[in-house]
């Protein structure tokens, strides 16, 4: 028998968050003598192989997903609809082939609903056990809940990385009536874990971090490059890609860039923007950093963490319609000092995992 077990790592490819939040449980893997594998594609694909050079990556196809260049996401959610159903049973049969070719024990899911595999031990990651629907396809969100609860139930676990309690990031998203008896909450993950970025001398007085799918992350650089052309604030972007820049910005500009290097660039500004995709949102948490939060337009639950985070006084927020460079500046919420208790409750799942393996 192999010493090592091996865990096959595959995040959802809309954006960089769920790679971004995969990074600290990966590090513990590696750190309980597991044999991380990771599975991915396009930008998570770069992103994750700059994090952890040393690692197998194997070319794992995604849901390619594009919305709409509109606000209102309902026809195109529509539309969705059977592609995501395809990919699902799509991927759920490309999992075996991988898992016999690479001989892995464990498979871990970041929110893709068909990796699991009944001769392997499965663990699905959500901060999402509802989802919200946009306006006239409210109807579906019973009908999503109860396809969605049977397929977490053909895992082993589902982790939930926020607090149990009442204070925690993704309110009722995760923290509602469930009678799934697999529910591990872990607490916060992010990759600027234990890291306090306060008392470093700042060069930057905003930077911009770009991420989510195509049109809107490019319909977004596009706002801020009208707004910050003339302007005299020190700033930086992130684009969160490695497509060719379109824009002449006059200001520091970074495609897609590791864990080191974002930290470093968080650390030199007085204020990030941002959208409010929930990986985002746990690492400013963690980081206790001031920020502004721009939701993907049409992406409820983007919509829905802004509102929420900002009503608790934690960031501000605006939509991308309303956004004015000048008018943030104004509205910025400082951090409050609070007490941010942590919680090592994600190593107690994966050290679970190894003393489970120890006792075979």
């Amino acid at each position: 028998m192999r010493e090592r077990k091996r865990v096959l790592i595959c995040p959802l490819d809309w954006g960089l968050g769920h790679a971004a939040r995969d990074v600290p449980l990966i590090k513990l893997f590696i750190k309980y003598n597991f044999e991380p594998i990771i599975a991915s594609c396009g930008n998570t694909y770069e992103l994750l192989h700059r994090e952890f050079p040393e690692l197998q990556i194997i070319e794992f196809p995604g849901y390619s997903i594009r919305f709409s260049k509109y606000r209102s996401q309902v026809l195109k959610m529509l539309l969705l609809i059977p592609k995501i159903i395809f990919w699902i049973i799509k991927e759920h049969r490309t999992l075996r082939k991988v898992i016999k070719e690479n001989n892995i024990d464990i498979v871990f899911s970041d929110n893709r609903f068909g990796l699991w595999n009944k001769s392997t031990y499965n663990i699905f990651m959500t901060h999402q056990l509802k989802v919200k629907f946009p306006g006239l396809l409210r109807f579906l969100e019973p009908i999503y809940k109860f396809i969605s609860y049977h397929l977490i139930k053909k895992y082993d676990e589902c982790w939930i990385p926020d607090y149990e309690g009442d204070v925690n990031l993704s309110g009722e998203l995760s923290h509602i009536e469930c009678k799934l008896k697999n529910i591990y909450f872990i607490g916060p993950l992010s990759k600027f874990a234990d890291t306090d970025v306060e008392n470093t001398t700042k060069i930057f007085d905003i930077l911009y971090i770009l991420s989510g799918p195509k049109p809107q992350r490019s319909i977004f650089e596009k706002i801020i490059y009208k707004q910050t052309i003339n302007s005299d604030l020190k700033c930086g972007i992130v684009r969160g890609t490695s497509e060719e820049c379109k824009n002449d910005f006059n200001f520091p500009v970074y495609d897609i860039v590791n864990t080191e290097e974002l930290l470093g660039l968080i650390s030199k500004t007085e204020l990030v923007v941002c959208r409010s995709g929930y990986s985002s949102v746990m690492d400013l948490f963690l980081l206790k950093k001031n920020a502004v939060l721009v939701p993907t337009p049409g992406q409820t639950e983007q919509e829905y963490i802004a509102k929420y985070l900002f009503k608790r006084g934690l960031f501000y927020s605006v939509s991308q319609r309303e956004f004015n460079l000048n008018g943030i500046l104004s509205n910025v919420i400082d951090f409050p000092k609070m007490l941010l208790y942590k919680t090592n409750k994600k190593e107690k799942r994966i050290m679970a995992l190894k003393e489970m393996y120890n006792k075979k």
